[in-house]
């Protein structure tokens, strides 16, 4: 799963490294929870990519009561294209999530205890970011108003990761970027190709404070390196 990331690049730059024709304003974030207003980058159609703020953790169109969302934050990649919830966004409404880099929370064992260790999982390239590949819905509010949701898409484990975790967003490469975004893409299996770990190569890993588990733990201090005691 993907249940905290950071994203401290401004407006400028995810236009900059995403092609965008248009980004909202957004201030730095190093521990981004469910339920928060997060950038995504979708295809407007006859125009380009476009950013677009929505909320993290997913509810489908057909939900009568919104707390759905609390639950549907991820999305199992293997399965998303045949669930009932993730369906209709999986054939049609797709989008990236741009990220610095991800928390993972490893096991480990000290003083015959486990506790969980988290870990701040980051690109390689200096400047580069994560694109996770991501799903959108709308809710038409009580109110009449509409909401747009999202969901991280998980998959299994590269070699960086085994060692943490069994799971990891699905990043994807700027060559794919066209064929996830594209709404009228009708090839399913050809989608589901895309939902592979990505190479490890491209990752690097640290432990960092468990500070981060606090929900209103904020700033550069949560991605920085820590010793594990072991």
């Amino acid at each position: 799963m993907c249940g905290r990331y950071a994203l401290n690049a401004t407006a400028g730059d995810l236009i900059e490294h995403f092609g965008l024709i248009s980004c909202p304003e957004w201030n730095a974030r190093y521990n981004i929870a469910p339920q928060s207003s997060i950038p995504v980058i979708r295809l407007k159609p006859g125009a380009g990519r476009v950013g677009q703020l929505v909320r993290w953790g997913l509810i489908p169109s057909w939900a009568k009561d919104p707390s759905i969302g609390n639950k549907l934050n991820n999305a199992r990649s293997e399965t998303a294209a045949d669930k009932p919830a993730f369906r209709s966004s999986f054939r049609r409404h797709r989008c990236l999530i741009p990220a610095n880099g991800f928390y993972e929370w490893q096991a480990i064992e000290v003083e015959a205890k486990v506790r969980k260790q988290p870990w701040y999982i980051h690109p390689t390239e200096p400047g580069a970011l994560f694109a996770f590949a991501g799903l959108l819905a709308a809710w038409n509010t009580p109110a009449g108003d509409t909401l747009v949701t999202t969901c991280i898409l998980t998959t299994g484990p590269n070699a960086l990761m085994v060692p943490i975790h069994d799971r990891m967003p699905v990043i994807l490469a700027p060559e794919q970027f066209d064929t996830w975004l594209d709404p009228d893409n009708p090839d399913v299996d050809g989608l589901r190709g895309l939902m592979q770990p990505c190479d490890p190569d491209l990752m690097a890993a640290y432990p960092v404070s468990p500070a981060i588990n606090r929900g209103s733990a904020e700033g550069s201090e949560c991605i920085k390196p820590v010793e594990v005691v072991s």
